[in-house]
């Protein structure tokens, strides 16, 4: 049977844009780590890992309070304005990070972002699939895959700026402006014919609770909330760290480290708008798991690949591709796991089955993000990335009890 025709409107762009925007100013501060490190007294390169992988755990603290609270908010105001707000503050916060005199003043400009990017990452998701009820593992594949156009904009631009001296304050501004222009696609006027599937029933705080305890109940939640932990950690690990990995290890410049960073956002943005073509309930399953098993030995050669063990013109190349291949890889973990965890617990409120898998999936990013710096720190980068296939072996251990030994049982 032929599928239908996907079909798009103001409000998925609008969508398009938000996931773009939120991917530039996540990533914008990890390609232009070493860089702010240098400038703010906390250098990567001499025990500063650390330090900068709390600016990513300060930031998704940040993140998980308004995760908590944006059903709420969503409930009150509705989902578009949810959005206006969310990107109106992503934005503020990131120009707010580049007038930070130092690194202390730096965290509560990240906590602002942060707040936004809570409502971004617990609404966006439920913002398309309310456009798209009859496909949403479809559409929220594809609109997540503007995350990676997000990375790819970040690295030719930031890295590009970077590295023929525009200085990362200037950098870090216009991308907050940026930011906070995509504000219009959510609240500009609407067409009367065309307006934003609002839904009509009004919730309140007692009906919140009520669907918060009856998804609490359910083992099915916990088992894939565990799954988009690990499953986040191994993703943001890896795109956090990929810049100032490729650029200490391979003593390079910001443009070319930040390449690495760009060939794994090539992958993503292939694997998950290829999944959003192919993804079908029943499969998704397999996705996962395929994609799990096949990124732990690419992530382990990327662990002990040296500048000394292949010869210089094939060292490029060959990370590179391990990177790209870690992109595919990676790109179904957080959007494909939130769609089986949705599908697999019909009975429970999706929009809020959304917002806690990204309220287990934020932590987990947040805090592997932090925890490689810290190995770093200890061991080298490249012990830190050791980090990446851990987390996917507890992550594919999950999605085969899950999907296999507890596929025909009760939520």
């Amino acid at each position: 049977m032929a599928r239908e025709k996907l079909e798009f409107g103001r409000y998925d762009y609008a969508a398009f844009s938000a996931f773009t925007m939120y991917s530039v100013v996540s990533l914008a501060i990890p390609i232009m780590i070493v860089s702010i490190g240098k400038s703010l007294n906390f250098p990567i390169d001499d025990g500063g890992m650390g330090y900068g992988g709390l600016l990513h755990m300060v930031r998704s603290a940040a993140m998980i309070v308004t995760l908590l609270i944006c059903g709420f908010v969503a409930a009150r105001f509705g989902k578009r304005y949810t959005m206006t707000a969310s990107v109106l503050m992503m934005g503020g916060g990131i120009l707010c990070c580049a007038f930070a005199p130092a690194y202390w003043v730096l965290l509560p400009c990240l906590m602002i972002a942060g707040l936004g990017e809570g409502l971004c990452e617990g609404i966006a998701t439920p913002f398309v699939q309310d456009l798209h009820p009859k496909a949403p593992e479809r559409y929220v594949n594809i609109a997540h895959s503007f995350w990676s156009v997000g990375i790819l904009l970040a690295v030719l631009l930031v890295g590009g700026l970077i590295t023929l001296g525009i200085n990362w304050r200037i950098i870090l501004g216009a991308a907050g402006f940026l930011t906070v222009m995509t504000a219009l696609g959510f609240c500009w006027k609407e067409n009367p014919a065309k307006k934003y599937p609002e839904s009509t029933e009004k919730i309140n705080s007692k009906d919140i609770l009520r669907y918060s305890k009856e998804i609490f109940t359910k083992k099915r939640f916990w088992l894939c909330s565990a799954a988009m932990f690990f499953g986040a950690g191994a993703e943001f690990g890896l795109t956090f760290w990929a810049t100032a990995y490729v650029e200490l290890t391979f003593k390079t410049s910001v443009f070319v480290a930040s390449l690495g960073t760009g060939a794994i956002a090539l992958g993503m943005f292939i694997g998950r708008t290829g999944f959003g073509y192919i993804a079908k309930p029943q499969n998704l399953r397999y996705i996962l798991l395929f994609c799990g098993l096949g990124m732990i030995p690419i992530s382990l050669v990327l662990a002990f690949l040296e500048p000394g063990i292949i010869p210089a013109w094939l060292l490029f190349p060959l990370l590179f591709v391990l990177l790209f291949l870690s992109g595919i890889g990676i790109a179904p973990y957080w959007p494909t796991m939130q769609v089986y965890g949705v599908t697999r617990l019909p009975q429970c409120d999706s929009t809020m089955l959304y917002v806690y898998y990204s309220g287990m999936g934020i932590p987990g990013a947040g805090f592997f993000s932090w925890f490689m710096g810290a190995m770093g720190d200890c061991f080298g980068l490249r012990g830190a990335i050791l980090v990446v296939p851990c987390c996917l072996v507890i992550f594919c251990s999950i999605v085969i009890w899950e999907c296999w030994f507890r596929a025909d049982k009760e939520a």
